[in-house]
């Protein structure tokens, strides 16, 4: 009896990680909304799984290791480690998420940034994706930012949120001549994996779609190369379209960007 126990909570744990892969591919293959996948069988149902697969694992280790012959405890052990490894995570993406601003809209230059091209909003609204707005517009102005858990933010633009919370996104200034830089970020941005949206390199415009490898959450980018005193000032937006937060990918997907074109750059 007691290695049938230690064996169902072994299996059972070694099902949680199928649960939350299925869940994240589910969204990602259009099988069921991005709500049903994150919202409910993660964040919902997730910490509820984990807990139960622990509790039974905790039961099993305590039945194979109470008496003699001690069989079954490293099964229940291995049942035991997945979900304490599982809730571990969880609490280190929620202890990260608090210090994220609830954003999902980043740029370089919060006083000018680039702007999304029509074609490109039209393809967003068509998803009924999250809008893109103003990067001036006060945050508790927007339909998503009402209630009181947004007080904090009153008086503040997007652009100034996501400025305070990453400031080390500042535009990139070159003293490469603006179409050796637009060639350059281009192809940086074709290495980068994404889907190239549209290319202008008289308006000095790159538009590009980035997509997660699990959810294939997509999150729109739009670099801008323009001629300045030095040379070349270039600057970046990435939107999610889904989602209130980004947990800070979009902040990260452009330093990563711009650390990279800043080497190519350097060539």
């Amino acid at each position: 009896m007691r290695l049938l126990i230690a064996r169902i909570a072994l299996v059972l744990s070694l099902l949680l990680p199928v649960w939350f892969m299925a869940a994240a591919l589910g969204v990602k293959f259009d099988l069921w909304s991005w709500r049903l996948g994150l919202g409910v069988l993660i964040v919902q149902w997730g910490p509820r799984l984990l807990i139960a697969a622990l509790v039974i694992a905790l039961v099993a280790v305590v039945a194979t290791l109470a008496r003699s012959p001690r069989t079954g405890w490293r099964a229940a052990l291995v049942a035991l480690v997945i979900p304490v490894l599982g809730l571990g995570y969880l609490a280190y993406v929620r202890g990260q998420s608090a210090d994220i601003p609830p954003i999902h809209d980043v740029t370089t230059n919060a006083e000018d940034a680039p702007v999304f091209s029509e074609a490109l909003t039209a393809l967003r609204t068509a998803e009924e994706a999250n809008p893109v707005v103003d990067i001036s517009t006060p945050l508790i102005s927007l339909p998503a930012y009402q209630g009181p858990r947004f007080a904090p933010l009153a008086g503040k633009s997007l652009g100034q949120v996501g400025q305070e919370a990453y400031p080390e996104l500042s535009t990139l200034v070159t003293p490469k001549a603006p179409a050796d830089a637009f060639a350059a970020a281009e192809a940086e941005a074709r290495a980068q994996g994404w889907t190239i949206v549209s290319t202008d390199a008289g308006a000095g415009l790159i538009e590009a779609t980035a997509e997660t490898f699990w959810f294939g959450f997509k999150d729109d980018v739009v670099i801008r190369v323009r001629s300045a005193e030095a040379g070349s000032a270039i600057d970046m937006r990435s939107t999610s379209r889904v989602g209130l937060s980004d947990l800070g990918a979009n902040a990260a997907r452009i330093e990563a960007y711009m650390t990279a074109l800043s080497g190519r750059l350097a060539d």
